[in-house]
């Protein structure tokens, strides 16, 4: 903490919160001037700090810390340092704050209240010449209409710690501060507009998770319907702190607030669209605004939103599109902000706020790139399931044993289950040759007595399981006309399908729930969804735990135990290997198929499923008869086997024709 070759002949800033996000840009235009710059740090040696001396190494010299923290009266300081930062020309800059919607009322009050009273005092003490204090435009609550720089008293709903104490924070500063005081007031702060860069998901952020979703779930062509919401004011990192810099250094405007704001802000709908486009994405065609419905009919629905059945669905909802339930406040956000006094000052500056088009790109990128949990399956995964026991079926080859070597790396206890223990073998070598920790089980899933087996030893030895992932199935392509005299194709197909899986979740359900916690995969098909023809025992089985799996994640939605479908497209296994058609169909590879589990893991949603499946799956719930004209099509495209005719000698096999390789390349993925 060297505060040598300092001079008071020049302009000295102290700043609180510079190692946050916008306190990092700010640095920026504060170093790109004459002086030196006087930054209060709770630790020195923390990781932030060595990233901000990195970012702006050539600077380092003009850079000097102080050791302190803001909940501390006078900030922590020493007299020492107070002595020397009193003999310097001070502009001090006060932006440090818990600037999360989810913080507890009792540490945004430590912080951003008396935070800023114990700013206050230390500006006094260090003798400091002006106060900048960073504020935002959540002072005005939910307010409806426009809001001025001058008002604060008359700020509407103040119904969350966040709202409350930024409101509170800069009453402080303008009935208390004993210095002259500028106040700024920014919007929505987004990413910087040139690079995109930001350093937590926040605000807009949110929607962008159900953005991806909607984009990984339902073709891009697909009409949508949405609300239209309020306007959300949404500004640049950079832009914010051009504004406060060139402010902050223009003669004249002590004692006013500025709005740093859009004056242009964008519906919510509008934003959603926009992002959408870029993310290639469906697209909300028609957009309601709530605000146009009949009284009654408004009146009705606050009456049903408020009953404990419909807001259990919000909280299941909103955690699984990772959205805050603090934010639907702002969902229909009527705050208009005036920006009389910004304009004055900035006029002649040169600055200005781009258009979210000019930049949107960029915002999405970097998000996508460097925030997006799907991006960073291996930090993530490590963190699902470091020390936890994940049971793998079908481990001994195709799915199951690609998503084994893809866990090897973790510290999961992986226990794979398969009939062929030297297979298994094999496979637990090659985890544990990658680190990993692997236990082998034979069992025969389709046995009572030996699934019973198999649950008590896995319990007695690893204490239960906290993630089962039921793999292990069989297939049948056969047509039903030459399926007659064969019910025992539908019996062994349910009995490894559906019972196989059934038993080992009734048995290791009630360990999940006791932990408070735990999760279910099942391999579906995308069969389920298309009703693809000649796979009525498979499709059947499958459905089956479909229908079980949907009504178990609802059962125990409140016990914590997630439940995960995963619709499967065909991949390329022993499985299929009889059907030598599929020779020459595409397919997923096992590691790609693997890479779903994993997904699944991470994420915990409900289903995963190729947008060809869930556009197949709406096809026949809106145009049944179209839907049961193209598969009947294929049907009659694609021969049955001669195996299916009771010819097991099949001969040679004929390349598909080119109607045939037309289709398969169009409903990439389906079963024929």
């Amino acid at each position: 903490m060297s505060h040598d070759n300092v001079t008071s002949i020049q302009t000295h800033y102290f700043v609180t919160g510079a190692t946050g996000f916008l306190g990092t840009h700010l640095l920026e235009r504060l170093l790109a001037r004459p002086g030196h710059i006087h930054l209060l740090v709770r630790n020195p040696n923390s990781e932030a700090c060595q990233e901000l001396f990195e970012r702006y190494k050539n600077q380092q010299p003009r850079i000097h810390l102080y050791k302190g923290d803001i909940t501390l009266a006078k900030l922590g300081l020493s007299e020492a340092d107070l002595e020397t930062l009193n003999a310097l020309n001070i502009e001090f800059f006060h932006l440090a704050a818990i600037y999360d919607i989810e913080a507890s009322w009792e540490i945004q009050q430590a912080v951003n209240v008396d935070g800023t009273r114990n700013a206050l005092d230390g500006a006094v003490a260090m003798g400091a010449q002006r106060f900048h204090h960073v504020s935002s435009i959540a002072v005005a609550g939910l307010y409806k209409g426009e809001f001025g720089e001058d008002m604060l008293d008359e700020a509407g709903t103040l119904d969350n710690a966040y709202l409350q104490t930024k409101h509170d924070s800069e009453k402080l500063v303008r009935q208390e501060s004993r210095i002259p005081c500028r106040i700024y007031r920014p919007g929505m702060v987004i990413g910087h507009s040139k690079t995109g860069e930001i350093t937590k998901v926040d605000g807009p952020y949110f929607l962008f998770h159900s953005i991806r979703k909607l984009r990984d779930s339902v073709p891009e062509w697909m009409p949508l319907i949405g609300i239209e919401g309020g306007r959300l004011n949404l500004v640049p990192v950079d832009y914010v702190v051009d504004v406060m810099d060139y402010i902050a250094h223009k003669e004249g405007f002590d004692g006013k607030t500025f709005h740093i704001t859009d004056p242009n802000p964008r519906r919510l709908g509008e934003l959603i669209n926009l992002f959408a486009d870029i993310a290639r994405a469906p697209k909300m065609s028609m957009r309601i605004d709530g605000n146009n419905f009949n009284p009654l009919i408004t009146m009705f629905a606050k009456s049903i939103t408020k009953t404990p059945a419909f807001q259990n669905f919000v909280e299941m909802l909103l955690k699984d599109l990772n959205i805050p339930r603090e934010t639907l406040g702002f969902l229909d956000y009527a705050t208009q902000f005036n920006r009389t006094n910004t304009d004055t000052a900035l006029e002649g500056s040169g600055i200005r706020l781009k258009t979210l088009e000019e930049y949107a790109r960029v915002i999405w990128s970097y998000w996508e790139q460097n925030l997006d949990t799907e991006r960073l399956a291996p930090e993530n995964l490590i963190q699902q399931v470091n020390g936890k026991v994940i049971l793998i079926t079908g481990a001994s080859s195709g799915i199951g044993k690609a998503t084994a070597l893809q866990l090897a790396e973790s510290d999961a206890t992986l226990v794979l289950v398969a009939r062929n223990l030297e297979a298994l073998e094999g496979v637990a070598s090659e985890i544990r040759d990658r680190g990993g920790k692997a236990a082998v089980y034979s069992a025969d899933l389709t046995s009572d007595e030996d699934t019973l087996r198999l649950t008590e030893q896995v319990i007695k030895e690893h204490g239960g399981v906290d993630i089962l992932v039921n793999n292990a199935g069989r297939s049948i392509r056969r047509g039903i006309e030459h399926s007659y005299d064969r019910l025992h194709d539908f019996q062994r197909t349910m009995e490894i399908n559906y019972f196989g899986a059934l038993r080992l979740i009734l048995a290791f359900l009630p360990g999940m729930v006791e932990r408070g916690g735990g999760q279910v995969i099942n391999i579906s098909s995308i069969a389920v969804l298309a009703g693809n023809p000649r796979f009525s025992a498979y499709t059947a089985s499958k459905s089956a735990l479909d229908s079980f799996t949907r009504a178990a994640s609802s059962e125990y939605a409140d016990k914590g135990v997630k439940f995960t479908t995963i619709n499967m497209p065909l991949v390329k296994t022993p499985m299929i290997a009889p059907t030598k058609l599929y020779d020459y169909v595409p397919t997923l590879t096992p590691e790609q198929a693997a890479d779903l589990l994993i997904k699944a893991i991470i994420q915990k949603p409900t289903r995963i499923a190729t947008r060809l499946g869930i556009f197949s799956q709406m096809m026949y719930d809106l145009l049944p008869n179209v839907s049961r004209l193209l598969m009947n099509t294929g049907y009659n495209m694609f021969p049955d086997s001669a195996a299916s005719n009771g010819n097991n000698n099949e001969g040679v096999q004929h390349k598909p024709t080119p109607e045939q390789k037309f289709l398969v390349n169009m409903l990439k993925g389906v079963n024929w």
